[in-house]
């Protein structure tokens, strides 16, 4: 038994992380400390004015542990990833978990190429970014391609000039084809170089080039040439529009504000980079009513900036936050660089702060209606699911399938939703193997029996963030008494104690009711929880026979490749993991069979000749 007041004695007046943990053993808070002692101990306190949420929140804490660190700075890193990994119901949490792209030109290859990128690696090549949207990245990208003809393929230049024939591009006229050696390395370098001054912002010159090209060939009566010039020149001035001019000091920094309204929030945020403004996005945070701004943007920099890839030099904030030098101090170690917070009083970076704010008030009022509506949808729909079953505090739903084609290859699906919203990360795919033939409860019963057994397992070895770890507060099943019975079984087997709800179908197969407890309870057909749990069973349905579909392909593509010979499992399963299809492996060219670990020169033209 956990003794909160004998606990509190033993903590160290160090840095340090601290974990609240609920009855269900779930960390509802975790925060950090320069004195654990002094600060976990100001919850217990009764004397101490600690706001509603806080309050709230203690009423829930069974148990609380932590963790000892060497500075503030270790303690605000170690508090960043585990909010992040446990997304505990008294943070204020970041709603959005957006990732940005770049532009990434490979300079460190004899020839270059011009990609996207999803992060920044620590290579030679230059990116450019983030970018808030990727069908902006590429966008440009394929403008850049068309611009000054670059090659988009993969083969190792110039090792592999001449190996094989040009591609489409080439006869298309959207590549010069350098895999031929139609043009030098330094021609093709001075067309990087080009493409290079386009993306830090000189547009003058290609669109003078375009103009140019345009008239000459409207002149000589190639009049598809000058439309195709005509089009490129408004490619690029679209692009050029999107990037105007923010600050001649050409710095790199993002520029915050925010609007809040009882527990919604907007941080909207200007991405600025080499002084151009290249972007804007908006983030929705759930916070409580009586936090500050200051705290409210405190945790907004700490989550959002513990997962962007990329940080500028500077951040530009309406007004000053907590832990403002630790969080300098960590965003510097990130960057590698420093980096300031800074609160302009004046001039045109202050009219900025003010316009992103505008912007965020516009967001918040013009979604308000929309949070309403989707919170009905997903949250409010569980508190209707809730008052049908007489149950509280249901936040993750579980719910299986299974899927076979006359019991060849039976396989389950188990789908989760947290807040009546699916959590993907979570759901999980089981290959029956016990069960011959199509028999759906043995293979339910196979599927549940694995899952909580697994999950029980990693609960014992102390494994907080296991693959199965995380336990329902409802289990619903695609069937009735059959299927709920089933999952009691195993649940009574297991020594488990969850709420097993079956989603009832009519003589259409479409939901009618809920079974529970024995008893088959209607539910209004056109109530938002009735379009939640038809959603689940959707999703559910959708899940397993995607899975089904899947092995069902891959087991005929492995008839056919056990065809080949010199093809054995190990080069089976190379061949099966970088192509998705039967099709990918036929279309792949000699060289590309040939980058496999596994293969050789003669094993890859063998599998080449075999489907050609």
């Amino acid at each position: 038994m956990f003794d909160i007041q004998e606990e509190l004695k033993k903590l160290p007046g160090k840095p340090g992380v601290y974990l609240m943990h609920d009855e269900k053993d779930e960390i509802i808070y975790v925060g950090k400390a320069i004195s654990l002692k002094n600060r976990v101990r100001q919850y217990f306190q009764t004397s101490r004015n600690k706001g509603l949420k806080i309050e709230q929140m203690v009423t829930h804490i069974a148990r609380f542990e932590y963790i000892v660190t060497d500075s503030e700075l270790e303690a605000l890193v170690l508090e960043c990833n585990l909010i992040k990994e446990h997304r505990p119901k008294y943070n204020t949490m970041l709603m959005d978990d957006k990732t940005y792209p770049f532009i990434k030109v490979t300079v460190d290859e004899p020839y270059p190429r011009v990609m996207m990128a999803r992060r920044m690696a620590k290579d030679k090549a230059k990116y450019f970014g983030p970018y808030t949207s990727a069908g902006a990245v590429k966008d440009t990208i394929e403008l850049l391609r068309k611009l000054y003809q670059l090659r988009s393929c993969s083969r190792r230049l110039p090792k592999d000039i001449g190996k094989e024939r040009p591609c489409l591009n080439y006869h298309i006229h959207q590549c010069k084809a350098p895999c031929q050696g139609y043009l030098s390395q330094e021609e093709y370098r001075a067309s990087i170089q080009k493409a290079l001054q386009f993306l830090n912002g000189s547009y003058e010159e290609v669109l003078k080039d375009l103009q140019q090209k345009m008239e000459a060939a409207s002149e000589a009566l190639e009049f598809e040439k000058a439309i195709e010039y005509r089009e490129l020149i408004g490619s690029v001035q679209k692009i050029a529009q999107k990037q105007k001019i923010t600050d001649t000091a050409g710095d790199d920094r993002d520029i915050l504000a925010m609007a809040v309204e009882e527990e919604d929030a907007v941080v909207q945020v200007f991405f600025v980079r080499g002084g151009r403004l290249i972007g804007r996005d908006h983030f929705y945070l759930k916070v409580a009513k009586e936090e500050t701004s200051s705290e409210i943007l405190s945790s907004f920099l700490k989550q959002f900036y513990a997962g962007t890839p990329y940080i500028p030099s500077e951040l530009m904030l309406p007004e000053e936050v907590e832990d403002q030098e630790v969080i300098e101090e960590w965003l510097s170690a990130r960057r590698g660089h420093k980096v300031h917070l800074r609160v302009p009083k004046r001039g045109s970076k202050e009219k900025l702060v003010e316009l992103a704010a505008k912007n965020a008030k516009m967001v918040l009022d013009t979604d308000k209606e929309r949070l309403k509506r989707e919170e009905g949808r997903t949250i409010g729909a569980v508190k209707e699911l809730e008052k049908i079953l007489g149950l509280k505090g249901i936040v993750r739903m579980e719910a299986y399938d299974i899927s076979n084609t006359s019991g060849f290859a039976s396989v389950g699906s188990m789908v989760v939703y947290e807040k009546g919203k699916p959590k993907r990360n979570d759901y999980r795919k089981f290959r029956i193997k016990s069960v011959q033939g199509p028999d759906d409860y043995a293979s339910m019963e196979e599927v549940l029996t694995r899952r909580f057994t697994h999950g029980l397992k990693e609960k014992e070895e102390g494994k907080g963030t296991g693959r199965f770890t995380a336990f329902p507060d409802l289990i619903l099943m695609d069937g009735g008494r059959g299927q709920v019975n089933i999952a009691l079984g195993v649940l009574e087997q297991l020594g488990l104690a969850i709420p097993v709800c079956g989603m009832v179908k009519d003589d259409s197969h479409r939901t009618r009711g809920l079974y529970y407890q024995n008893e088959e309870l209607p539910i209004d057909r056109n109530s938002e929880c009735f379009k939640l749990i038809t959603r689940i069973q959707d999703e559910a349905h959708r899940f397993a026979i995607t899975f089904h579909r899947q092995l069902r392909s891959q087991g005929q593509v492995h008839s056919i490749l056990d065809d080949i010979p010199g093809v054995g499992p190990a080069r089976r399963k190379d061949l099966m993991r970088p192509f998705e299809n039967l099709e990918a492996i036929r279309n792949a060219t000699v060289e590309e069979l040939k980058e496999l670990p596994s293969m050789n020169e003669k094993a890859a033209r063998d599998i080449y000749n075999f489907f050609h």
